[in-house]
């Protein structure tokens, strides 16, 4: 059986989403960084697709700088904006991405005045057919690239990596008809959260297994040596203080000094709000040494790429996980 144009371009979205995001999260785990420069090679075949697909939808040039405007706003995730003061000394890059997102804005400008003779309800339960649907499907990545970026800017997307991560998905995959869904679970539900947030869903869902691995290892390894430590075996683990500054992990356990004068080792349930410098571990390190500590509860640093990665097939069987959620508990 022939696939069809838009087949064509849903799986080639998904194998650029494989092998960007396999990539990102390669790198992620082995140095905790993904650069810049990743996203900016990643986003052209995405860009790419998308201009085929608005091509073969016969999209007007509203629909075009619409998409325009949505790469735009991202893009300042990664390249910074562009200031007044580089703008009036000439600064070359800052005047072509200021025209950039000028040309941008006038498109999502005019095109709200053409196709705003439309009714919300319609677009909501995606009975809105034609141009109009278009662009305002299309106008609803402004929304996603917004939310992950007050997601991040709020610290509830913690690491840049992972919130540019979000943003180039949501360019990659802008909604649900773009992404060949393998199976008819969703096919009924009109009301989905878009690709990008649903794939931060799945990846949350597999943050769940976290604790149980913890605590079959700190059992198998015999950490649990009292019931203080039942606070600690669910969400870290034991390591030999020597490793700990090799290693991509939270410090916690530090010693106190008590009303009485004597010393205490206390661990801390949570990590750090602040990443301690270079330094600072050395010197928390130096002083748990000394006073004879050989081994320290930690706490992973687990990136949240590595986890986003293996769900994007159940993602692309079973499409939103929200939906399902919800068909399960029968609302």
């Amino acid at each position: 059986m022939a696939l069809t144009s838009e087949q064509i371009l849903g799986w080639s979205r998904v194998g650029v989403l494989l092998l960007g995001m396999g990539w990102a999260a390669w790198m992620d785990h082995k140095a905790r960084k993904v650069s810049n420069e990743h996203w900016l090679v990643w986003v052209k075949p995405a860009v790419f697709i998308w201009c085929l697909e608005l091509l073969a939808r016969d999209a007007d040039w509203t629909v075009f700088l619409t998409a325009s405007a949505i790469v735009a706003y991202a893009s300042m995730a990664v390249i910074g904006r562009p200031t007044v003061k580089d703008i009036l000394a000439g600064n070359r890059e800052d005047i072509i991405v200021s025209v950039w997102y000028l040309v941008s804005f006038l498109g999502v400008a005019f095109g709200m005045v053409k196709y705003s003779d439309v009714d919300l309800l319609d677009l909501l339960l995606g009975e809105a057919t034609g141009m109009v649907a278009l662009y305002w499907m299309t106008l609803s990545g402004l929304l996603v690239i917004f939310v992950i970026d007050l997601g991040w800017r709020l610290r509830l997307i913690h690491g840049g990596a992972d919130a540019k991560a979000l943003m180039w998905v949501a360019i990659l995959i802008p909604n649900w008809s773009t992404m060949p869904v393998i199976t008819d679970y969703n096919r009924e539900i009109i009301l989905q959260l878009p690709p990008a947030i649903s794939l931060l869903m799945w990846g949350g869902l597999t943050f769940l297994l976290i604790p149980l691995v913890l605590v079959v290892k700190n059992l198998v390894q015999g950490n649990v040596k009292s019931l203080r430590d039942l606070r600690m075996f669910w969400h870290s683990t034991v390591m030999s203080l020597d490793k700990v500054q090799q290693s991509h992990v939270w410090l916690l356990s530090s010693i106190i000094k008590m009303p009485n004068g004597q010393v205490s080792v206390y661990h801390r349930t949570r990590a750090p709000r602040r990443t301690p410098s270079e330094q600072e571990l050395s010197e928390q390190i130096a002083t748990l040494r000394h006073n004879n500590i050989e081994e320290v509860w930690v706490s992973y640093k687990l990136p949240l790429l590595v986890f986003l990665f293996p769900v994007i097939i159940p993602m692309a069987i079973f499409g939103d996980i929200t939906v399902i959620i919800l068909q399960v508990i029968g609302l």
